[in-house]
């Protein structure tokens, strides 16, 4: 099997191990917005996951990537060992801390410490199952892994509808379960993490080898990883916490609610660009030695930047649709921030094809660093910027924050380690489907109406046409691509 089928191989079945239970969580997105009490309600969960998804970058500190490196050159056991003993031990002292300091967290956060509890376990579970999911990728088993994320998103999902439709219906079990409906849907998403590390934890079970040597080098490996997770993570979710403090204390929190709503209305290209990346980084480092890697590299770049380009109109077009399967009516309000984000999460997603050339060069330090400016622009935009123009500003934010963080790796990672990219066509689709985009859902559908039948017209019309130029532009690099695969 060619590289290039490989690659092909490996991203479908991470797209379907993304795009499946990523569907699934939408239907969890519904079931949030219809059956919690409120939009404060929804908001609050925001806000919790902003800082989940911000500690699991620390429990973690870059281990993962530290795995696929030092694999290469490593015994698999021994690496395997060292990893998952540092992500043992660090995850005792965390909980043990946590759970000591538990009314503290609570009343810092302004949450309870009832939620906090059951965040504590979800975060202690998923980081034990960093480094067993990170060996399913390096041996490239790709649908077992779709297959136990699928079971994760299931049991999550199911959880969730029987606590918060069914569960009033079901007096036996309810008497011994609370009933706040926030801290019933984190106890639905511990049990969920729980479950799926039973499933994987049998590498914990094999022979251990810890290196102390090796450790130390995959420390210092993944500390820049480390820091670009955290400057990643404020990225990504820094904006809720920001909006909570910023805006009207009396609104604040349902905010928050509404514009992460619309946000994940935006799951499309945050599903092609999270695929992609989890098929592309294994690559990455197989790739690395081979002769006609550079050339390799451009290929993949220009691809994702074609079909993205393309699914980003396409997708566009059809908002209005995708807005009625994941969100309540009543949270529709932010639906102008949807385009902007998807812009947001092409960007990115083009940002960690052209990060390859810091990974494979053990430069990550300028990934930390590409991160940090990020991270400078996220906290610093939205500070001026939301006591303006509100929610708004988190969404603008976030383009501007992921386009200069792209624009800076291709400007260093030419100095650095020059790969041959078709930067003219590159930024020509770009700007026709951004343009046309924008055009669309601003100008022909405010000029005639959400869901009318001339607005799905006028954009299906575009849509074809972005397409059909792109594709006819391309045709020979596809054909050249499909015979490689």
């Amino acid at each position: 099997m060619s590289s290039i089928q490989r690659l092909f191989k490996h991203t479908f079945v991470y797209g379907l191990a993304t795009v499946l239970p990523r569907l699934l969580t939408v239907l969890l997105t519904l079931l949030l917005t219809e059956y919690l009490p409120s939009k404060t309600a929804f908001g609050e969960v925001s806000i919790i996951f902003s800082w989940i998804i911000l500690a699991n970058v620390f429990l973690t500190y870059g281990m993962e990537t530290a795995f696929f490196r030092f694999r290469e050159s490593e015994n698999d056991n021994k690496v395997i060992s060292t990893g998952l003993i540092s992500l043992l031990g660090t995850t005792i002292v965390f909980v043990a801390l946590a759970f000591l300091f538990l009314e503290q967290i609570a009343d810092w956060s302004g949450k309870s410490a009832d939620y906090w509890k059951w965040v504590i376990g979800i975060l202690a579970f998923d980081t034990l199952m960093v480094i067993p999911f990170a060996w399913m990728r390096a041996q490239g088993k790709a649908m077992k892994y779709a297959v136990i994320k699928m079971v994760n998103v299931i049991i999550s999902v199911g959880m969730t509808a029987i606590f918060l439709i069914w569960l009033q219906d079901l007096p036996a079990i309810a008497q011994f379960l609370p009933a706040d409906k926030v801290e019933l849907y984190f106890i639905a998403l511990m049990s969920a993490s729980f479950v799926t590390l039973l499933v994987v934890c049998g590498i914990y079970f094999r022979k251990w080898d810890f290196d102390t040597v090796l450790w130390k080098q995959m420390l210092r490996y993944g500390f820049p990883i480390l820091i670009a997770g955290i400057a990643f993570a404020i990225n990504e979710t820094f904006d809720k916490i920001l909006l909570e403090w910023l805006l009207p204390q009396d609104t604040a929190t349902a905010q928050v609610g509404v514009y992460t709503a619309c946000y994940r209305v935006a799951v499309g290209m945050t599903l092609f660009a999270t695929a992609f990346k989890l098929g592309i980084e294994p690559f990455f480092f197989s790739e690395s030695k081979s002769e006609n890697a550079t050339a390799t590299y451009a290929m993949i770049t220009k691809m994702f930047v074609v079909l993205g380009s393309i699914a980003l109109i396409s997708y566009t077009v059809f908002i209005d649709v995708i807005k009625r399967v994941i969100i309540a009516e009543e949270y529709w309000e932010a639906l102008d921030i949807v385009p902007i984000v998807l812009i947001a999460y092409l960007f990115f997603g083009i940002y960690q094809t052209l990060s390859v050339w810091y990974k494979v060069t053990d430069r990550t330090s300028y990934g930390a660093w590409i991160s940090v400016l990020g991270a400078a622009i996220t906290i610093g935009f939205n500070i001026w910027l939301i006591p303006i123009i509100g929610y708004m500003a988190s969404a603008l934010t976030t383009c501007a924050a992921y386009g200069l963080m792209m624009v800076v790796s291709y400007v260093l990672g030419r100095k650095h380690y020059h790969i041959p990219y078709e930067v003219g066509n590159m930024l020509l689709y770009l700007a026709i489907s951004i343009g046309s985009t924008i055009l669309f859902f601003y100008g022909i559908r405010e000029y005639f109406g959400p869901n009318t039948w001339q607005m799905y017209a006028s954009g299906i019309a575009l849509a074809l046409l972005v397409s059909l130029f792109i594709l006819s532009r391309e045709r020979t690099f596809i054909k050249s691509l499909l015979k490689r695969s």
